[in-house]
């Protein structure tokens, strides 16, 4: 199997280094918007770099890995789509909902495969738990709480071109809370605050966010983020149920210290970024897509269900700017049913 990759970037690296290993990966085609990066890291994998974007489909390849700026995502999804070819790409499909849409609409028409990065399906931690929900353990679920917090804020140049704190960071939240309790959320009520650093003031984002959801068998969820938990890299699903509740996240790296006298000590080396917590799920995702692409395993994320993470993630930033209760009906799209 010959793969695609299309930027070479932090997680783009990350990405080939797993294709490249991988026994059922013959080879890879690197190409990056700074070319000499690509060829850096082909070099460096043995792997060929291609001088733009049109030698990957020129040149023959079997499957596309995206993993460019965000805006570039739907088109190249749709490209590959009218090429026939099988794509992963890293979330989210687009950053507004007519243009997830309209590339869903080319995946479905041309019949191809279409895989988005939601890398937490992947992890021990979160398929326990959602072993947990479905296996009765909890009994009737009618609490969970979501966080997702930050060490240090990303590059002030970054944040006008990441979608915001919901689309950017929560919409991993909202994809677990789907697929952990099978159930889709019915409305929101969120709300934001910007008295950190004045870079986010000046990209229209906020720092620090919250959410509460009610889910559709009236479950409620809450769910925060922020860009400045100086402890550690911070990421959490507490779930509790009439029988029992359990925990995502919580370990001898998770950065927070407890008050009581008893309690347990705080962490010798928290967790300072997304990559390495969640390392070994990166590399299983990338090795459900070459299963996919072979044919081996259905699709364990495809667009629809990238799809409604984003309305989620879109209810909750139209609350924040409106100050009001947002109903995910209000939304388009909402056609998909959480995975059962």
């Amino acid at each position: 199997m010959r793969i695609g990759v299309i930027g070479t970037g932090r997680i783009g690296t990350i990405h080939a280094n797993t294709l490249s290993r991988h026994r059922d990966v013959g080879s890879l085609i690197l190409t990056d918007a700074n070319p000499s990066r690509a060829q850096e890291l082909a070099q460096r994998l043995g792997e060929t770099a291609a001088p733009g974007m049109d030698e990957i489909f020129r040149w023959g390849v079997d499957a596309v890995v995206i993993t460019t700026a965000t805006s570039a995502h739907a088109e190249l999804i749709g490209r590959s789509a009218r090429s026939g070819l099988p794509v992963f790409c890293e979330k989210p499909i687009a950053l507004d909902l007519p243009g997830t849409l309209h590339a869903i609409a080319e995946v479905e028409t041309a019949g191809t495969i279409l895989q988005m990065g939601f890398q937490r399906r992947f992890d021990a931690g979160y398929a326990g738990a959602r072993e947990a929900v479905r296996s009765g353990r909890l009994g009737r679920l009618h609490t969970v709480r979501a966080l997702t917090s930050d060490q240090a804020p990303p590059p002030a140049a970054w944040l006008p071109l990441s979608g915001g704190l919901y689309r950017d960071t929560l919409i991993h939240d909202f994809d677990m809370l789907r697929w952990v309790t099978g159930r889709e959320v019915v409305d929101v009520y969120a709300a934001g605050s910007d008295a950190g650093p004045v870079m986010f003031r000046e990209a229209g984002d906020v720092d620090t966010a919250a959410a509460v959801l009610t889910l559709e068998d009236g479950t409620l969820a809450t769910a925060t983020a922020t860009r400045l938990n100086g402890a550690g890299y911070d990421v959490r699903m507490e779930l509790a149920g009439e029988l029992d509740q359990v925990v995502v996240g919580l370990d001898d790296r998770t950065p927070i210290a407890s008050t009581e006298p008893t309690g347990p000590p705080a962490a010798d080396k928290p967790w300072t970024g997304f990559l390495e917590r969640f390392g070994p799920a990166y590399e299983a995702e990338l090795n459900a897509f070459v299963e996919v692409v072979r044919g081996e395993r259905a699709n364990p994320c495809d667009g629809r269900e990238a799809l409604q993470a984003l309305r989620i993630s879109e209810a909750c930033e139209l609350s924040r700017r409106e100050r009001r209760p947002v109903a995910l009906g209000e939304l388009p799209g909402g056609t998909a049913t959480a995975a059962l």
